[in-house]
This record gives structure tokens, sequence and C-alpha cells, in this order.
């Protein structure tokens, strides 16, 4: 058996075409079209890289992008100040603060500042909030395309068991409320979990988001299982020439291909996803500000 490869980027295509479909629905409606404002200080080039791709399919989706772009030494009172503005800016939907920041700046108080209605990446106090009391708002994009990416590929996720590995609040914690959402049970696991490749073989769908490379092993893996690699890790690659690299997830993709039922690639998995939840949360947020109904399902 040879699991079948989930692919994130044709789902994430899907997506935001749909997102520009009912972003264009909406400027008629509007005056204008749906608008991210995305904020980068520093010169980290990952973080470049994001932003770029971000603002680019943003703009190809027919919505628009903004840029704001500061030093690596901004102060964090001139980082909150432009998140001020953004907040106060009637033209704009969604903003995002593209992590991380430099040292010397505290993210949770840059979060802080952004306009609940306008926190289309769901890291607010407030979002995070909603997501627990399971109230209407803005979810995290990479857990939320996970869900999307199970539901694709599985149906109806009631009674399947999910075992998310990390407890972070950016993937681990928001992807179990999440699925809890659908009826799923879940249980998340993390460094201090006893055995965990035993309980990683219990699961329908293995939801691997710690920053390991290649951590979860084969044998980890119940056959037929849904992988989901949340990780995204750069490791020497010396087959391909001195100083080379390539990428890879927290799940040793090899190794699980020949029993799981399904499985995310990385790079091409959740990787497109989490951009095209940002696109769909951004004109969601335009929706709600507007006071436009959105389409069923959307």
């Amino acid at each position: 058996m040879s699991a079948e490869l989930i692919d994130g980027k044709a789902v994430a295509a899907e997506i935001d075409a749909r997102a520009g479909e009912v972003g264009a629905s909406l400027a008629k409606a509007m005056g204008r079209a749906p608008c991210l404002a995305v904020v980068l200080i520093g010169e980290d080039p990952a973080s470049q890289v994001y932003v770029r791709n971000k603002v680019r399919r943003t703009e190809a989706a027919g919505l628009r992008s903004i840029e704001i772009r500061r030093p690596a030494n901004a102060s964090q009172a001139d980082v909150i100040d432009e998140v001020r503005k953004l907040n106060d800016d009637a033209g704009v939907d969604g903003i995002l603060v593209q992590l991380p920041l430099p040292d010397h700046i505290d993210a949770n108080a840059v979060i802080e500042a952004i306009d609940p209605s306008k926190d289309v990446d769901g890291l607010t106090e407030a979002s995070a909030g909603r997501l627990v009391l399971g109230k209407t708002g803005l979810r995290p994009c990479t857990p939320e395309g996970c869900v999307y990416l199970a539901k694709k590929t599985l149906g109806d996720l009631t009674g399947k068991s999910v075992v998310v590995i990390g407890r972070s609040i950016l993937v681990g914690k928001p992807a179990a409320l999440l699925f809890l959402e659908q009826n799923a049970t879940v249980t998340i696991a993390h460094s201090r979990t006893h055995d965990l490749p035993a309980l990683a073989r219990t699961a329908d769908i293995l939801v691997p988001a710690v920053g390991r490379p290649l951590m979860v092993k084969g044998d980890w893996v119940k056959p037929g299982a849904c992988v989901l690699d949340v990780g995204i890790n750069r490791i020497d690659a010396p087959e391909r020439g001195e100083g080379k690299t390539r990428l890879v997830g927290d799940a040793d993709f090899d190794a699980i291909i020949g029993h799981a039922g399904s499985i995310t690639p990385v790079p091409g998995g959740i990787g497109p996803m989490t951009i095209a939840m940002l696109l769909r949360n951004t004109v969601r947020a335009a929706a709600l500000r507007c006071g436009q109904p959105l389409p069923e399902g959307f």
C-alpha cells in the first residue's frame, strides 16, 4: 500500500480562487476590494519569502495588499503604533504581523494591539477566547488548514481519533479545538508524553507540529492513518552537493508513505493552505465589518 498524497497546493489554489470570487462580490458592496495589511520587521530571509508569497497570492486573487516594512531596530512602541494606524484605517480589513519579531520586541504585546475584528491570523486573546467558547470568529490559519485538508480527504470527521503532537498556541492547541468542533476525539501529545509512539499509533489522524525534523517514524503511524505534517525544517542535503539543504517535515515521509492512508508532503502540503486560510479570513473579516452575508460554506 502506498499513501495518497494530499496536494495542499492544489486545494489551496481552489480556496484562493473562491476567496477571489467572494471578494469581488463584496467589492461591489464595499466600493473596494478586501484588503490585507502585512507588517514585516527586520530582514529575516524566511520571513521575507513568506511575506512575498502572501502578497503575491493576495493580489493574484484580486484582493488588495499593503506591506508595512520597518528595520530590525524598530522599537516596540513604533511597531505597535503602526498596528494601531492599521486598526484605524477603514480601508484595511485584515492585519498580519509576520513572526518571529526581533528579540527586543514583545510579540504578545504587538499581537494584542491588533483589532480583533482584523485579526486574520486568529492570534489575539479575543480570537482565542472565541475559539475556546465555540463562538464565531477568525481562526488561526495553519490549524484551520489542517482541518480543511482532513475533511477534504476523509469527509465527516465525527468519531475520528486525532493525535496532535505539539501544544503551541500557534498550532497545537487551536488545532485540537478545531478538530473537537468537528466531533473528533482529540489527544494533545508533547515532549513529556509517556510512550509517544504508542499513542501516535492510535490516531486515525496524526498531526505532527513540533518543529523536529523527521521525528515521527514509520512505526509510529497506524496503517491507513491520515498524516498532516505541519513541520517545515531545513536540513543538510549532502547528496545534492556541498552546502546544499532540503526541506523536510516532522514526519519521516519515506518511512511512512508505505503504509499510511494519506499524507501531506513537505513542501506542498500544509504550507500553501496556511496562506489560503489567510485569504479566506481576510474576505470573512471584510464581510463581517461591512455587514454583508457570506456564501454558505465559505
